[in-house]
């Protein structure tokens, strides 16, 4: 394990990196060594620092803090430079369960937004023993590439429309070459109420210089639609998530009021959960970025989720 300087103006302390299955991830770490153990997942186009206000919380409470960079962000990067740049659900989920394995963590609390809420879903549903509670913004989001081929209506199609330009090699090129823009268009447009500035917009954008990131976005978004293959080993995994598996362990979702981005309504997915479970729509104007826009929430769902 080694540590970096994490430069100039970033709230964690010195970013910690670590081999893990596939990668050599980047994450932050805060509070005792020996505290009961939570593990961010952050989304696309965002990174840890959507959490930077959650783990002090969580860190003065007492609990260990895993902030991780998923795979083609920030610091993290793959171990072999043949490996396929695979950025499907299951490979996600495996990433974190490997982070877990290196760091001698048995047993966490998860919880995550978009990207990171899928892959907490997944790491619940296949791996329930890894994970003693969750924290869920928008709820359950396992999906399946079948799933992905059923048309939607015109306007929940238009909320996808990034989906469909990564589809093509104009938007691989596209998003290559704008990448900062893109992710600021999406920070407005699913947080449409957030008045974040420059400066935090830069921190986390510069996780999107990582040289793999454009790659796992692409083959994220289309595999999802069957148009990118996923990894034969992973197949397995797919396979049981296809059938949209209830998620037993104890569950919080989180909704913001103004979520801007495509999302489910609570009630398609409160029967996914069967075990202890609770929902709570947060207010105030309340984006798609719920960890970095209502920390005090967010910590708190994590807080009370850890006694259910």
């Amino acid at each position: 394990m080694t540590t970096a300087d994490p430069g100039p103006g970033i709230p964690f302390g010195a970013l910690k990196q670590t081999d893990a299955g596939d990668l050599c991830v980047g994450y932050a770490e805060a509070g005792p060594a020996d505290g009961r153990a939570v593990l961010l997942l952050h989304g696309w186009p965002y990174d840890i620092h959507s959490y930077a206000e959650v783990t002090r919380v969580l860190a003065a409470e007492g609990y260990r803090v895993i902030v991780p960079y998923l795979r083609g962000y920030g610091t993290t990067r793959f171990l072999s430079v043949v490996a396929p740049r695979n950025g499907q659900q299951s490979v996600l989920a495996a990433d974190a369960v490997a982070l877990m394995d290196a760091l001698g963590i048995g047993e966490a609390i998860l919880g995550g937004f978009d990207w990171g809420a899928r892959t907490a879903n997944v790491v619940a549903a296949l791996w329930p023993a890894r994970c003693t509670a969750m924290v869920s913004v928008s709820g359950y989001l396992i999906g399946s590439q079948a799933a992905g081929q059923a048309p939607l209506a015109p306007q929940a199609e238009l909320s996808w429309w990034y989906q469909f330009y990564f589809a093509t090699e104009r938007g691989r090129a596209g998003y290559g070459r704008y990448r900062r823009e893109f992710a600021r268009l999406i920070w407005h447009t699913a947080s449409p109420q957030w008045d974040f500035d420059d400066a935090t917009f830069d921190r986390s954008a510069a996780s999107f210089d990582n040289p793999d990131h454009a790659d796992i976005v692409i083959h994220n978004y289309r595999w999802r639609l069957g148009l990118a293959q996923g990894e034969a080993r992973y197949d397995h995994l797919e396979e049981q998530l296809a059938s949209g598996p209830a998620i037993t362990v104890p569950t919080i979702t989180l909704e913001g009021d103004a979520n801007g981005a495509p999302h489910p309504d609570p009630s398609a997915y409160q029967a996914k959960f069967t075990g202890k479970y609770a929902h709570r729509t947060i207010s105030g104007g309340v984006g798609h970025n719920l960890p970095q826009e209502a920390p005090q929430a967010f910590a708190g769902a994590v807080i009370d989720v850890a006694s259910f």
